[in-house]
């Protein structure tokens, strides 16, 4: 399947300061966002030094024999590892930290890591499913049934987060396989897109520009003219079998 893609991220309209932080690998084998947290320098330190290390440590293992999973796994915990000691070197960035979702192809295979809230969706058809779970404390509480949908979305902690990049007892990353079928859209976004779009607004974008790029726009729009309280980074890839990325809508 032919991939197209692109990238896009805006301090929106409250923050003076854009802490997200993303990388595409430029053969569009592996895709990264990150959204960093504690205070202005030490969020934009946090997710900067975890794209980094995530992007160099897949680029040095690609062609290693190690498993996808386990090459996402060390990944993360490399990022992790390099926090730490930023950390250790700036005590006034000691309680930084960032979420982190990676989605990669090799060898053919679809995997993805996570760690936080920034998600991974997929377009198939009408229909968008995440293919993340947040690690935070609303997430948890739908999982057991003690809140709704609608109430996580309006919950006054739904920004605490169970996990994050920059922790000492941070052990197991999640990791996971999933399929791909031709004309299948992937999203990777941070929270200032969620915490300001429905699922069903980012449906309907996705679906109806085709255009990576135009998409991208439009989505970070959305969310600004929904308010843009938060920083917004959003980057899509679309699977074509076209020869040619088609501009039309869908």
């Amino acid at each position: 399947m032919k991939r197209f893609f692109t990238g896009l991220t805006d301090p929106g309209l409250l923050r003076s300061v854009n802490q997200d932080d993303y990388y595409i690998d430029p053969h569009g084998r592996f895709f990264v966002v990150a959204d960093g947290m504690g205070g202005h320098a030490g969020g934009q330190e946090a997710s900067r030094i975890a794209t980094q290390a995530i992007q160099s440590h897949l680029n040095e293992h690609w062609d290693s024999l190690e498993p996808s999973k386990a090459l996402l796994e060390k990944a993360f915990l490399k990022a992790n590892q390099a926090i730490l000691q930023d950390q250790t070197k700036h005590p006034e960035r000691s309680d930084m930290g960032t979420t982190a979702v990676t989605m990669l192809l090799r060898q053919d295979q679809p995997w993805c890591a996570h760690i936080g809230d920034s998600r991974l969706y997929r377009l198939r058809g009408a229909k968008l499913q995440q293919i993340t779970e947040d690690h935070t404390w609303v997430a948890r509480a739908m999982r057991l049934g003690d809140i709704t949908p609608d109430q996580a979305r309006i919950h006054p902690w739904r920004h605490i987060l169970s996990k994050c990049l920059g922790r000492e007892d941070l052990r197991q990353v999640d990791v996971q396989q999933f399929d791909l079928q031709p004309n299948d859209r992937l999203l990777l976004c941070s929270d200032g897109l969620t915490e300001e779009l429905s699922d069903g607004i980012i449906a309907t974008h996705l679906k109806t520009i085709r255009a990576c790029d135009r998409a991208a726009l439009a989505l970070v729009n959305a969310a600004k003219d929904k308010g843009g309280r938060d920083n917004i980074t959003v980057v899509i890839v679309a699977f074509d079998d076209g020869s040619d990325e088609p501009t039309a809508a869908w």
